[in-house]
């Protein structure tokens, strides 16, 4: 079992989330961040004064596969969450960390069965 984590651009949520149901990965979890990377922020305009936003806005998804959907997971994500064909600065990163257990709390389910 993997914890895929993405951090996306927020007008890429649905589509990610919609090219995800479409390959069968229909448990996530999605959360509200703030963050930079090579970005390293912006600058905007409120009443006339310009000041720097350090922190942009982002969308984390953690999902927890099987390991034999990790790969269509994040080719799916990739695809998807893209801008255009080569892709920008401020796209997000994926990373893949591995899960020692799995525990439904309904039942008491566990391992892969559990996910």
């Amino acid at each position: 079992m993997k914890l895929v984590m993405a951090v996306l651009q927020p007008p890429k949520l649905e589509s990610v989330r919609g090219a995800l149901e479409r390959i069968e990965v229909t448990r996530l979890t999605v959360c509200d961040a703030q963050g930079f990377g090579r970005q390293r922020g912006h600058t905007d305009t409120y009443r006339g004064h310009e000041y720097k936003a350090k922190l942009l806005r982002k969308i984390a998804l953690e999902i927890v596969v099987n390991d034999d959907f990790l790969e269509r997971t994040v080719n799916t994500i990739v695809q998807v969450a893209r801008t255009g064909q080569e892709g920008a600065i401020g796209d997000g990163k994926i990373f893949v960390l591995p899960v020692e257990e799995a525990i439904q709390i309904e039942d008491g389910l566990r391992g892969p069965g559990a996910v």
